[in-house]
């Protein structure tokens, strides 16, 4: 064989080579936005057992212990009639108050009814003013104007990953003061929540969440690949903590997201 002809048997051999390793790289691609579909397909069905929970505590055991409350307050005696009476039955009754509170807190924490009947801004909205309240701090939202059509799947990545960013400030920031900022730039959506609180070690805070010692990060984080968002977890001792998510509302399968 000439020279000439080992250089064309060559190039046939690379371009050979380039075809094989484009093809592996498609399939690659395509498994992964396979995966992608099957993840957020789990996400669907783990959010309607969500609503199905919540509904069934709202509509069964918060109405069943209204009931009770409502029992237990007829049952109260004219005053100073039986006092030992009266304080085993302010006592009974406190509880179930408190138990209907817990009820209907967690049916909320489940799944907000608000999320599905009024959308995202409405959702965040009584998200900062419930948070605020629980943690103590004063709480700004800023959220533009969102699209009618709104994916309901990047409403719920983008109302957990709050829920989380303003549990973590709850729990453990000792925050002044908390910023919620969504914006719609160039076919994003940008999520933006800041504290004023201790802050942490990112590094350990990432960390812990891939040994399993903390969810919460790890979590969003693993929420926010299923749709091909990006999301960083900035912090650092004293100086507060970021948590910024940049959603694309063009669905890596080439559709628009929208109800």
């Amino acid at each position: 064989m000439s020279e000439r002809d080992e250089r064309a048997a060559l190039v046939a051999e690379l371009d050979d080579l380039r075809g094989e390793q484009r093809r592996l790289f498609e399939r690659i691609a395509a498994n992964e936005r396979h995966f992608r579909g099957l993840a957020r397909s789990v996400m669907r069905v783990q959010e309607e057992e969500r609503r199905r929970f919540a509904r069934d505590l709202h509509d069964g055991i918060g109405q069943n212990l209204t009931a009770l409350k409502h029992r237990l307050q007829a049952m109260q005696e004219p005053a100073g009639q039986n006092p030992a009476w009266d304080e085993a039955l302010a006592q009974a009754l406190q509880i179930c108050v408190d138990t209907l509170e817990d009820t209907r807190s967690l049916s909320r924490m489940l799944r907000p009814q608000i999320l599905d009947d009024l959308g995202l801004e409405s959702a965040l909205r009584w998200l900062a003013r419930s948070s605020g309240d629980a943690g103590k701090f004063e709480v700004e939202v800023d959220i533009d104007a969102l699209p009618e059509s709104l994916d309901p799947d990047i409403a719920t990545l983008v109302f957990r990953v709050a829920q989380e960013g303003f549990a973590n400030a709850i729990k453990h920031a000792r925050a002044g003061r908390v910023l919620l900022r969504l914006r719609l730039r160039e076919g994003h959506l940008q999520l933006l929540l800041v504290d004023d609180g201790v802050g942490t070690e990112a590094a350990l805070a990432l960390e812990s969440g891939r040994t399993s010692r903390s969810s919460g990060v790890a979590g969003m984080r693993e929420r926010a690949e299923m749709f091909g968002a990006q999301l960083r977890f900035i912090s650092a001792p004293g100086e507060g903590t970021q948590i910024r998510l940049l959603v694309p509302l063009q669905r890596d399968d080439g559709n628009e997201g929208s109800a």
